[in-house]
């Protein structure tokens, strides 16, 4: 049976580069970790023994890399297997993948987007229906950051809500990827993020991004998050509600405390849109 997180609560990526800082982080510094099941399977010695020794004293959530959603190539159903062992053993409470596809006779080690289609939105939720009879849960998927897209029949967004309700899946809302793809792409993030279904939405993201031009960002994770990014996931908590959210930081790390200072930001909003919600209820 997988733990749940409280709506309440922020966490912050394990990285094997920030492996000792999570250890020794002061108690309650945050409230989950957030790995890639895919570069832990099967991992021993001091990796594996820093990994148990964290999830025993932490929730684990966990983000896939490798499933490609959106591939052609069947579903890796062994590498299915071990996941939902992996989810079992380290009692997992959410389990997330990409809406994209990262596999052409091969890894592509990046994340493609889908064309967006009738026809794949029934292939990729057929794909996703059959992940979450396999791994016996429902799972999320998140929507992703794009520079070019190889066909579009209908919008982004009327893609992505088509997706989550063909297949009957959660949403990972990554924030920090609606405000890099409302600039690259030229619409209203705030539109958008207003689109999406909050019943569907299981937990957020939020990141950093590189600003390459004032109408190019790159969606980086190497960075802090953007004022832009902050005042969208504020908005975010107010139209959706508070969930889960992870801080996303993949290289170019600062000391752990000014990590930690982000992750009590993301507590400052929560607790500011809980006692906005309690407001309202009680007006």
């Amino acid at each position: 049976m997988s733990s749940t997180l409280p709506d309440a609560s922020a966490g912050i990526g394990l990285r094997r580069a920030l492996l000792g800082a999570s250890q020794s982080a002061p108690q309650g510094a945050f409230d989950f970790l957030e790995c890639a099941p895919d570069n832990w399977i099967g991992v021993g010695g001091k990796y594996g023994e820093a990994l148990a020794e964290l999830a025993s004293r932490h929730p684990i959530t966990c983000h896939g890399l490798s499933l490609s959603l959106g591939g052609v190539a069947p579903l890796d159903e062994t590498f299915l297997v071990r996941v939902r062992r992996f989810l079992d053993r380290h009692k997992v409470a959410l389990y997330s993948e990409h809406l994209s596809y990262c596999t052409d006779d091969g890894h592509l080690y990046d994340l493609m987007p889908i064309p967006f289609t009738e026809e794949a939105v029934r292939h990729v939720a057929a794909r996703i229906r059959r992940v979450q009879d396999l791994l016996g849960r429902r799972i999320a998927v998140e929507n992703v950051s794009y520079y070019a897209a190889p066909y579009q029949a209908m919008d982004e967004v009327d893609f992505v809500n088509a997706v989550l309700a063909e297949a009957d899946c959660d949403l990972l809302l990554d924030v920090n990827n609606i405000y890099v793809n409302a600039i690259n792409h030229g619409y209203g993030a705030g539109d958008f993020l207003a689109r999406m279904p909050t019943a569907r939405i299981a937990s957020y993201h939020i990141a950093g991004h590189y600003d390459e031009a004032d109408d190019l960002k790159v969606d980086t994770h190497g960075a802090a998050v953007k004022e832009e990014v902050w005042s969208l996931l504020e908005a975010a908590y107010r139209m959706h509600g508070v969930h889960p959210t992870l801080l996303e930081r993949d290289f170019n790390f600062p000391a752990m405390p000014v990590l930690l200072a982000e992750v009590e930001r993301i507590r400052v909003l929560q607790r500011a849109a809980g006692v906005a919600g309690q407001r309202a209820a009680h007006a």
